[in-house]
């Protein structure tokens, strides 16, 4: 069971890592597509360039149109399809100063505690992600530039907190297990 959690938190942080590594190419080739329009529109390129700045400029050099939407989603994607892998390795941030320093049953039983609240926290999350991309599934309302769906998002998100909610609940399960049993079940970051 930990083989096929684990290729499927790292399976979704891939996917996450790629979309994440487009949209990190989008944004740049909008910048620059921007800045290489602002600049063809300058009296320096007309006076430079003549005629073949014109021609850069109707070939489209500029901003990528829906940049800011596509951004938005990915993102959005991108994070949830992060949080299965830090979910099962207990990567999350922590402020665990005093609780280190515990005995181990009580440390183990402070660090089961809070995986389950966690867990319950993600569920809710993903319940809440549900219900708006049901929402925007009823009223059809659609992006400004590109006119795709905003339930489009929604859904993608939606799949990858779904892979979450599946390996947050096992990580509580182990985590419970460690505590009652005071041996390691999950792996470290």
């Amino acid at each position: 069971m930990h083989h096929a959690i684990k290729l499927l938190a790292r399976g979704t942080a891939i996917i996450g890592g790629l979309v994440l590594v487009g949209l990190i190419i989008l944004t740049t080739l909008s910048i620059v597509g921007r800045s290489l329009n602002k600049m063809l529109h300058s009296d320096g390129a007309e006076s430079l360039l003549g005629g073949f700045a014109q021609t850069l400029l109707d070939l489209g050099i500029g901003e990528v149109n829906g940049s800011y939407e596509l951004l938005e989603a990915g993102v959005a994607f991108a994070i949830f399809s992060f949080f299965p892998i830090c979910q099962l390795y207990g990567a999350h941030a922590t402020v665990d100063i005093f609780t280190s320093r515990l005995p181990g049953r009580l440390h183990r039983a402070i660090v089961a505690f809070w995986e389950v609240v966690l867990t319950a926290a993600l569920l809710l999350i993903s319940w809440r992600l549900y219900e708006g991309m049901q929402r925007y599934i009823g009223n059809g309302e659609t992006t400004l530039f590109l006119q795709f769906p905003v339930w489009w998002a929604y859904s993608a998100s939606f799949a990858a907190s779904i892979v979450t909610c599946i390996v947050a609940v096992y990580c509580a399960v182990m985590r419970i297990g460690e505590s009652l049993s005071g041996r390691v079940l999950l792996p470290t970051a």
